[in-house]
């Protein structure tokens, strides 16, 4: 027994001696696809360098074979598997083909996340945070005090969820007016527009649209999902307008201000319309409404584009996954309306059916930004005071895989491949 012992020994010893890298598969073998994100970025922070295979075999990862690295992977419950240097050139040289819709990107650098979001307790989650938890990846809260400091270009990339950059409050108020929290939030924006010097809750978060479109601009890279895309478009369209009512701040909206919108202002939306009712829950004509869409959960789903992967890296990155078809999800504001969406931006999601479009992206100077329509891609509607969803029930979703390709995004390079 013991010499049969040693055999083994030497043999396991051998095999790893000649098995130089891991491959993190991303197709439907992944027992977790999520926590796969999180191991990648856990990578960079250890200053190991890690390859993204793009489209292969679902957006796979590749790494010099560490032992600790695959003791994170067993802890994690992660699949994964031990290939030879020999294999690993031989994914190299089926990617590098020209033939091959595939790609390799290097990430060396982790990036530094900033979740913009208030510090009290809000009557809703927030699907990154959850996702980003979730996958154990760091990531600070930051709010209207850290971006009014100026505080914004310490971070590589910043999400906005479930925010109203026009300074209605959500258009919650003819619901939940007489709610505690509610009462609360407006009590904190208030509160925090006099101390940045402004009057109106409207003006200070005009004030940080726009720190947040330098910040882009100069090289940052923007996630948004649900009320933060299209609140965040009309803020921006409106600057030096009163679209607010007098319930959210004092005196009346400005009753010509659809025709001086400046729409060249907006990363994503152009002509929209907006919703002057202040007890609709509604900001504008961006949003696909349910009795337009006529769809249910049932057969609620969008189409992801396929893109080249050589040419198009960007996109590419941004819709890695197993499958091309996701569950549709609802949020306060569920899909963008195509016919409203400018022509420099990528639809790298839709509904063809009912012309929405669920996942979009664009440049702004040297930075990028990328909106995503929906409030939680495993909860179809999501009520407020609603439990959070269990993502321990969700390892495989492929609608937070798309929130976690915007994550590693900005660690990417492209791989110059060898000749």
């Amino acid at each position: 027994m013991r010499k049969l012992f040693f055999i083994l020994a030497i043999t396991f010893i051998s095999v790893k001696a000649h098995s130089a890298y891991l491959l993190i598969p991303m197709d439907e073998t992944q027992t977790n696809h999520l926590k796969a994100y999180g191991i990648t970025y856990w990578m960079l922070t250890q200053e190991v360098p890690a390859d993204w295979l793009l489209n292969y075999r679902g957006g796979s990862f590749m790494v010099k074979y560490l032992q600790k690295i695959e003791n994170e992977c067993i802890i994690r419950n992660i699949s994964y598997e031990v290939i030879s240097d020999a294999q690993a050139n031989s994914i190299l040289n089926e990617i590098s083909s020209p033939a091959s819709n595939m790609d390799v990107m290097k990430l060396e650098k982790y990036p530094k996340i900033a979740v913009y979001s208030p510090k009290s307790k809000q009557p809703w989650d927030d699907a990154v945070t959850l996702v980003l938890t979730y996958a154990e990846i760091p990531y600070d809260v930051i709010f209207d005090d850290e971006i009014m400091y100026n505080e914004l270009p310490k971070y590589d990339w910043l999400h906005l969820h479930h925010e109203d950059f026009t300074g209605q409050y959500g258009k919650f108020y003819r619901t939940y007016q007489h709610f505690p929290w509610y009462q609360q939030q407006q009590r904190e924006y208030e509160e925090s527009a006099k101390k940045h010097g402004f009057s109106k809750v409207s003006h200070l978060k005009l004030a940080v649209t726009k720190k947040i479109k330098a910040y882009v601009a100069s090289g940052g890279f923007l996630f948004a999902m649900c009320s933060a895309t299209d609140t965040y478009d009309i803020a921006l369209s409106a600057e030096g307008l009163d679209i607010v009512e007098s319930m959210y701040d004092g005196d009346p909206a400005d009753p010509n201000a659809q025709g001086k919108l400046d729409f060249s202002e907006t990363f994503a939306f152009e002509n929209f319309t907006l919703e002057r009712n202040p007890y609709e829950y509604e900001y504008s004509n961006i949003d696909m409404q349910s009795r337009e869409r006529g769809l249910r959960q049932e057969n609620d789903f969008f189409s992801l584009f396929q893109f080249s992967a050589k040419w198009d890296p960007i996109p590419t990155m941004l819709t890695q996954n197993h499958v091309t078809t996701v569950k549709g999800f609802m949020g306060q504001t569920t899909a963008f309306r195509k016919s409203l969406i400018k022509s420099d931006v990528l639809i790298m999601g839709e509904n063809r059916s009912v012309g929405e479009a669920r996942y979009i992206h664009g440049v702004l100077g040297k930075g990028f930004w990328t909106f995503y329509g929906g409030h939680d891609p495993e909860d179809y509607q999501h009520f407020v005071n609603e439990q959070p969803t269990d993502l321990n029930l969700h390892p495989n979703s492929p609608g937070y895989r798309l929130i976690l390709n915007n994550i590693l995004f900005p660690a990417a390079k492209k791989k110059k491949q060898k000749t």
